[in-house]
């Protein structure tokens, strides 16, 4: 099942079981997913204390919780690429009748409307949940409590109204939606709402004066589910954490799944350190930045997140009400492997031709005193600093007509480039982002001395 070195697996193992016996949790799995695939997992504990010494498997159903934001948000860009709404458009307008006006689809997914956390009823003392119509009747007597994008408030309300927002606008309902969407084209075959029925991990409470777990119920949460309703396995997690790594066309686009991993709005504002972008949970440790989400239910808290750059992912599920944290678990378990075994590079595979028109502009060419070096990969111009970091991206171009370029990604993304020749055809210029470049450094007295 693995490529990953032994020595390392052990390494893997011990960690898991560190935070099951500290953590105090009945039942745990740690997985890794690389390459495409769930690449290594391993489970501590007991799934059932029922059957005690019998761990839980890569195969065991846990409850994703707030997990399930992550595939609600995907579903929602995917209508959004199909133009049947817009990041702009409101509630008011998606779901007439709402009281609230101006609460932006972009500011539910990133946590940004201001509105209250939890549905009105207190429905986590009652432990009863609203039904569709409950939740849009309870809607407008919910409170909006800040001000629009002025400060991150994580909202399972308005999580679960942007579930009512898919049912209405797919005509279907929110998991069915998911369901064709997402889970079967991925062939996540054990994500359901609720258990399946098949092996899972029992959901305990342990007291912190007694070693004596108790055990949670199982809830139905009615129309709370795009918000936290979902069940699934380090198996499935695995293959979602690779489509958030390597996304397919069929689900989602590259462009689209980038552009719900740019922040939106600061979570943590003292260390910076968690921002949201649409959907997703951004998490940053060190140099490295991670996407993903936890999740939290009655005996089960979860996270699965991912290094994008290296396609590897972490996956951390907890059969406790109280755990350690999961997210630390998961990007623990992406950092160890990352360090101590990471995949080779790519093979360097060289190009088949460089386009004529931009033969002339490879090389060095000065801006604002400073070199950037323009060359071409697999027939694309491309342009970077030679004082930039390895690990920035260079500018890339895209022709858009006869010496005019658009910057498709990197620095200056979405200013035009353009190529001024001589009388030979030789470019003499470029202006990038209308700054001027040429081949000699200049300052700024020169180019247009007085």
């Amino acid at each position: 099942m693995t490529d990953i070195a032994e020595q390392t697996q052990n390494a893997l193992t011990r960690i898991v079981a560190e935070r099951q016996s500290k953590g105090r949790v009945p039942g745990v799995v740690g997985a890794v997913a690389r390459a495409g695939k769930l690449a290594w997992s391993t489970g501590a504990g007991s799934a059932d204390l029922e059957n005690p010494g019998v761990p839980p498997t890569a195969d065991s159903q846990f409850l994703i919780a707030s997990q399930s934001k992550t595939l609600t948000a995907v579903t929602i860009m995917a209508l959004r690429d199909e133009g049947k709404l817009t990041l702009d458009d409101t509630v008011d307008k998606l779901i007439p009748g709402s009281k609230h006006e101006g609460i932006t689809v972009r500011q539910m997914l990133s946590h940004a409307s201001g509105m209250q956390r939890e549905p009105v009823g207190d429905v986590w003392d009652l432990m009863k949940f609203p039904s569709r119509d409950e939740l849009v009747e309870g809607w407008n007597d919910a409170e909006r409590i800040g001000k629009p994008h002025n400060r991150f408030h994580y909202s399972n309300l308005v999580f679960s109204l942007l579930g009512e927002i898919v049912a209405r606008i797919d005509g279907r309902s929110w998991y069915e939606s998911v369901k064709a969407r997402i889970l079967d084209p991925l062939e996540m075959r054990r994500t359901t709402v609720g258990m399946d029925g098949g092996p899972a991990q029992i959901g305990y409470y342990v007291p912190p004066w007694t070693d004596v777990p108790v055990r949670e119920p199982l809830l139905d949460i009615g129309a709370m589910d795009a918000c936290g309703g979902l069940a699934s396995t380090a198996e499935d997690l695995a293959k979602w954490a690779m489509f958030v790594a390597n996304p397919v066309d069929e689900v989602l686009s590259k462009d689209t799944l980038d552009e719900m991993c740019q922040v939106q709005i600061m979570a943590d504002v003292d260390r910076w350190q968690l921002a949201f972008g649409l959907g997703f949970m951004l998490l940053r440790r060190g140099d490295r930045l991670f996407v993903g989400h936890d999740g939290g239910m009655p005996g089960h808290i979860t996270s699965t997140f991912v290094d994008r750059e290296s396609g590897t992912a972490g996956i951390a599920l907890f059969g406790a009400t109280s755990s350690p944290a999961p997210s630390a678990l998961a990007t623990d378990l992406i950092i160890k492997v990352l360090e101590d075994d990471p995949l080779p590079p790519e093979a360097w595979v060289p190009g088949t031709d460089v386009p004529a028109e931009v033969a002339g502009v490879l090389g060095t060419w000065f801006t604002e005193g400073s070199p950037f070096t323009f060359t071409v990969k697999e027939g694309v111009l491309q342009a970077k600093s030679p004082a930039a970091a390895e690990w920035q991206s260079p500018a890339v171009f895209e022709k858009i007509a006869e010496d005019t370029y658009r910057t498709v990604s990197g620095r200056e993304t979405g200013e035009l480039l353009q190529i001024t020749r001589d009388s030979s055809g030789t470019p003499e210029k470029l202006h990038w982002a209308t700054y001027l470049c040429t081949r000699q450094p200049l300052a700024f007295a020169d180019i247009n001395p007085r």
